[in-house]
């Protein structure tokens, strides 16, 4: 079947390109999901008078894409995840989890264009594009780490005074000057020597 593309379909055309693909394709998926429209007269005819209001379009999509791809250069997001042996992850991190970070800074991204060849299964920094526009794809920084691991350390470094082992560091770090003094050893009583002498 011949049809219209409405949107920008990946691997298959760009909006406004006329296409052919399997009847089942168009019609169960293509056609009823608006990416697609049969290629009848009209519908050219329809496309035609339509092409410079997408080019209008276009150029602000790609416009409004290239001020968050700035925006997103300067995010780094933070997933912590539990581990096994040789630090492999219990489970992977995925777009989902990637998506969702993103979500909790500001930032609304569909996790189908976070491109993640495969999900990440080892601690460690990544690199993860994000298409945003068919021009235009950001990069952002994802640090994958233990879970609690820079938490419980943290802790450690900043632990109060009144924190179990507070006390024994702070009595060594008294200088020796500021000790107490030690006491003078107690003398025998006078009237118990003077008895022994007249017995």
């Amino acid at each position: 079947m011949k049809i219209i593309l409405i949107e920008d379909v990946e691997n298959l055309g760009r909006r406004g390109n006329v296409v052919k693909v399997a009847d089942g394709y168009a019609r169960n998926y293509l056609i009823p999901q608006r990416f697609a429209m049969q290629a009848t007269p009209g519908n050219l005819k329809y496309v035609e008078n339509q092409k410079l209001v997408w080019v209008k379009q276009e150029a602000k999509l790609k416009e409004e894409a290239e001020i968050l791809a700035q925006a997103l250069g300067e995010v780094r997001v933070h997933i912590e995840k539990k581990v096994g042996e040789g630090d492999n992850l219990y489970g992977s991190v995925t777009t989902m989890d990637i998506a969702h970070q993103l979500e909790e800074k500001g930032f609304q991204i569909d996790r189908r264009k976070i491109r993640l060849d495969h999900p990440i299964k080892t601690l460690g920094e990544y690199t993860i594009p994000i298409r945003l526009h068919r021009d235009v794809t950001a990069e952002i920084k994802v640090l994958v780490a233990k879970e609690g691991g820079e938490t419980a350390l943290a802790a450690e470094v900043s632990a109060p005074v009144g924190a179990p082992g507070a006390e024994n560091r702070a009595e060594e770090s008294v200088p020796a000057e500021l000790s107490p003094p030690l006491s003078p050893p107690e003398e025998p009583e006078a009237g118990g020597d003077a008895e022994e002498e007249k017995s």
